[in-house]
């Protein structure tokens, strides 16, 4: 399956900036109907004046991005389609078939990471509205030359 990503500065309601990065190309996967569940992986961080993570915990949160990233791309029970950054917050999206099942895998991804103060939600998300809106206010076309 084709990959790509885009990142966006956005606004959060407090009027911070949060960086979306949306992947695109779910399309298929949408039309398929097989993720109705969304799964967000939620991080409060302590903020530097900009809204962003201290560098220590971007850099944890880079290596649970990438864990999170290689362990779903091999176990394709899940897609993350979009990672918010800002205002005090990451949020890692993904959307699954299976909530026992992504909890397996997500706990293998990040197995062999230090503890991190996560937070995980799950909500009924068929018609996938989530990403459809982050993508509505975020989405950068891919560019003639990629």
């Amino acid at each position: 399956m084709k990959e790509r990503w885009w990142t966006a500065p956005t606004e959060s309601e407090s009027g911070a900036t949060v960086l979306v990065t949306g992947r695109d190309y779910m399309d298929e996967i949408m039309a398929k109907g097989k993720f109705p569940y969304r799964v967000t992986v939620s991080w409060d961080y302590n903020r530097l004046p900009d809204g962003m993570p201290e560098d220590a915990d971007a850099v944890m949160m880079e290596k649970a991005t990438d864990a999170m990233q290689e362990e779903f791309r091999k176990d394709k029970v899940a897609y993350m389609t979009g990672i918010y950054t800002g205002d005090g917050r990451r949020d890692w999206v993904f959307y699954t078939g299976n909530l026992n099942i992504f909890g397996k895998v997500f706990n293998r991804a990040l197995a062999d990471l230090d503890t991190m103060p996560l937070l995980i939600e799950a909500e009924s998300d068929p018609e996938w509205n989530e990403y459809r809106e982050m993508r509505d206010i975020s989405y950068i076309p891919e560019d003639e030359t990629e």
